[in-house]
């Protein structure tokens, strides 16, 4: 019996030329927007959102805006081309007629999106028919075929970069089921021919074309008459098409802001099962913070780009320190002074492999034994043979028996305890949802693991504990505010949605912020379901009695009174130990306030004189 029958391990470096290798994800994208600018574009209509009537062109037109908007952010590096056709005017480097490549100044005919483009792109509609007209560019007398026309400029644009770096795609925006339906029989299927086989040439260069598909408020498009086999779908796939169509438009309209960051191996890491043997694998990192993204400082009167040196000043002398700077570490009464070199060194104390100590059944590891985000382990044969089917043969041990792989690993951060727990393939429909491999579980320390109620209660008194009553209350108000299908996947950061609207208003001149919604907001109509409220008045009674409003209110203000009162007599002997050592000066203005606030003194005035109204209290 095989190991790995399916493949779902084999390395990707292992055969360039495999077709495994062939479907390894890209790193960028190109990617045309063909949208159909025939009359019937402009006069077929829908109801938007809020009742109003949009043409089709509008709905192609602003889906598109709104995908360059999110490009930025999302995928900075992918390069996009708008194209039209059944256009009056035509505009392209094979000088087709009904082809009109729309584009701005300084930038290539497919290129990474900027700020002009979107802008002019987002009011193209308003001089549209004047400076590009529309026009229907089929026509059968003269044998001219936009569609076809359009097809041939597109796969021109996609001759860029390589299908083995990047994915290479055409959005095609229509309302027309049957381009050639009003075609004599013969010039019919010779047009449908001739654009079947420019749809499959481009396919073969490895270019997809999707269809995005608008259809009528009485009628829905046939993808039947001809676009079935343009795109390529067979019978089982025809059900799904048109259901999926409508949530990808919507997708286009309202994607997240979100940085798509590379999929590339975060580390490389040599397991050491036991002496003599060892196998190889690649680290990737699953879950890291979002952040808005590094600044460019710039020059003021050039607005390029500055370099940012860093210097060491002597404090005694004020000179430039030239040599090495050395660091010190306090103990006792003495500063140890290590060199660069040494402190490195010093960290260094083991290989920087991981080195397996041995198994424990699942039901040890608990929740809170995680100290920072995972890494997801993947074997390589690249460096060492035979990686990966050891890795399987544990992988599946593992899972079969409930077990997690104890290791010690030193890499170049401090060395940690880890558990190793294997990950099983889980697919649906749609195809893979979780890959196979193992999560790298960083493992607290004794010395990190803290005792709650050691910090809460006090020396020969009980902590307090819950009556049943106070629990069962509890429970049933965690049963009314239970989140149905909550996944965390469903909220976006509130603080990077609002970063990246106002750098898009900044950028394109734009008069109003785009309004972000808040998601982590609480749902306030479910909060004030009456069974909700029950629910919470019932819980807050069995805390605090009859009278928990009064009881709420009166206890704030007296654990507000007491607080003020701990501040201050914890305060007080530290600042008059700083006021006797005449160190009140290397504090900060609010730490100095912190201690006039407790005592209720004035916090008006400038540093010296927070210190001297400071010092008059103490009585110094």
């Amino acid at each position: 019996m095989e190991l790995d029958p399916e493949d779902v391990f084999r390395d990707e470096d292992e055969d360039p030329e495999s077709d495994f290798f062939q479907e390894k994800e890209a790193s960028k994208e190109f990617v045309v927007y063909l949208i159909d600018a025939s009359p019937k574009m402009f006069s077929s209509t829908c109801p938007s959102e809020d009742d109003k009537q949009e043409s089709h062109f509008h709905i192609a037109v602003s889906c598109i805006a709104q995908s360059l908007k999110a490009h930025i952010i999302n995928r900075s590096n992918d390069e996009i081309a708008i194209c039209f056709f059944n256009t009056r005017e035509k505009k392209n480097l094979q000088d087709l007629n009904g082809v009109y490549v729309f584009n701005v100044p300084e930038r290539e005919g497919i290129d990474r999106p900027t700020a002009r483009l979107i802008k002019d792109f987002d009011v193209i509609e308003e001089s549209f028919i004047k400076d590009i007209g529309s026009q229907n560019g089929i026509v059968s007398d003269s044998r001219e075929n936009s569609l076809y026309s359009a097809l041939w400029v597109a796969q021109a644009l996609l001759r860029k970069g390589s299908t083995k770096t990047a994915d290479k795609r055409i959005f095609l925006f229509t309302n027309e089921d049957d381009p050639f339906g009003s075609m004599r029989i013969s010039v019919k299927e010779d047009m449908t021919r001739t654009t079947l086989q420019r749809a499959k040439d481009a396919q073969d260069l490895g270019i997809s074309i999707e269809l995005l598909p608008l259809s009528h408020p009485d009628k829905q498009f046939n993808i039947t008459l001809f676009y079935k086999d343009l795109i390529g779908l067979n019978s089982d796939e025809l059900t799904e098409f048109m259901p999926s169509v409508g949530q990808k438009l919507e997708d286009m309209k309202d994607q997240l802001k979100k940085r798509v960051l590379a999929k590339r191996i975060a580390k490389r890491i040599t397991f050491v099962l036991c002496d003599g043997l060892s196998i190889e694998l690649n680290g990737y990192a699953l879950l890291r913070p979002a952040s808005p993204g590094t600044i460019t400082w710039l020059d003021s009167t050039t607005n390029l780009p500055v370099k940012v040196e860093r210097s060491y000043i002597c404090t005694d002398t004020g000179a430039i320190m030239q040599e090495p700077i050395q660091r010190i570490q306090p103990y006792i009464n003495q500063n140890i002074m290590f060199t660069a070199a040494e402190i490195s060194q010093l960290k260094k104390i083991s290989t920087g492999h991981l080195r397996l100590l041995g198994f424990k059944p699942l039901s040890c590891l608990k929740d809170y034994h995680n100290m920072k985000p995972s890494t997801f382990l993947y074997p390589s044969d690249k460096e060492v043979i035979g990686s990966t089917r050891a890795f399987i043969a544990l992988h599946r041990s593992m899972i079969q028996l409930g077990r997690f792989a104890v290791a010690f690993y030193g890499g170049t951060t401090p060395p940690r305890l880890v558990a190793l727990i294997a990950q099983d393939e889980i697919e649906s429909d749609g195809g893979q949802v979780e890959p196979p491999g193992m999560n790298m579980i960083y493992l607290p320390y004794a010395n990190d693991i803290r005792d709650i109620e050691e910090l809460h209660s006090k020396p020969g008194v009980a902590a307090p504990r819950a009556s049943d009553d106070q629990l069962k209350k509890a429970s049933a108000l965690m049963r009314r505010l239970e989140l149905k299908d909550f996944s965390v996947c469903q909220f976006a950061n509130p603080a990077l949605q609002r970063h990246y609207a106002i750098l898009q208003a900044i950028a394109l001149d734009e008069d109003e912020l785009l309004e972000t919604r808040d998601e982590t907001l609480p749902d306030e109509e479910g909060m004030n379901r009456p069974g909700v409220v029950k629910a919470i008045e019932e819980f807050k009674r069995s805390i605090y009695g009859d009278d928990s409003d009064e009881e709420s209110d009166s206890g704030a203000k007296e654990k507000s009174r007491k607080r003020k009162a701990g501040v201050a007599d914890a305060g007080n002997s530290d600042f008059i130990e700083l006021a006797k050592t005449g160190k009140l000066k290397d504090l900060t203005v609010v730490e100095l306030k912190t201690y006039l606030t407790a005592n209720n003194l004035p916090l008006g005035g400038k540093k010296d004189v927070l210190i001297n109204r400071i010092l008059t209290h103490i009585g110094k």
